[in-house]
């Protein structure tokens, strides 16, 4: 059994050590914030925090994440209280299909949490691997920089 915390719970999984956490997420959690794009990290939509830094769930076996914070999409924020980046993105409608928003949300927390001030080049350089096939490349951005704006207000 492979313990890991997810969300801020607890969770035993019965899981090979060498699979990769996406799996576990998707499959024997059933969190769907974290979707399958590339299998090989390239893409972005699978990506979650671990331990506050964004990660690319789909090529981190689930051995490696014992013992650390992970946080999908689903641990942000609820329906009726969305995190300050989800509910920018919301604002913004930074979305047209939404296969990528899970990795465009994620990192941008991830970049916020690191940087709650950051700059448009910051947010670029933080969005520059994930990958949009829609063309919302601008609506994105803008829901990041409102984040940003979000986040520091929160903080207040």
């Amino acid at each position: 059994m492979t313990h890991l915390t997810v969300n801020g719970m607890a969770h035993e999984v019965d899981a090979a050590p060498d699979t990769a956490l996406l799996y576990v997420l998707r499959n024997d959690l059933e969190l769907n914030g974290p979707k399958y794009g590339c299998g090989l990290g390239e893409c972005g939509t699978c990506t979650v925090l671990i331990d506050g830094v964004a990660a690319r769930s789909c090529v981190i076996p689930v051995d490696g994440c014992v013992g650390r914070d992970i946080v999908t999409l689903e641990g942000l924020g609820t329906r009726e209280r969305p995190d300050p980046v989800q509910a920018a993105f919301i604002d913004e409608q930074a979305a047209q299909c939404g296969y990528c928003l899970n990795g465009m949300i994620m990192s941008v927390k991830a970049l916020l949490l690191r940087s709650p001030r950051p700059s448009e080049r910051e947010v670029t350089e933080a969005l520059r691997y994930n990958l949009c096939r829609c063309g919302a490349h601008v609506e994105i951005l803008r829901a990041a920089m409102r984040a940003a704006g979000l986040a520091v207000e929160a903080q207040a």
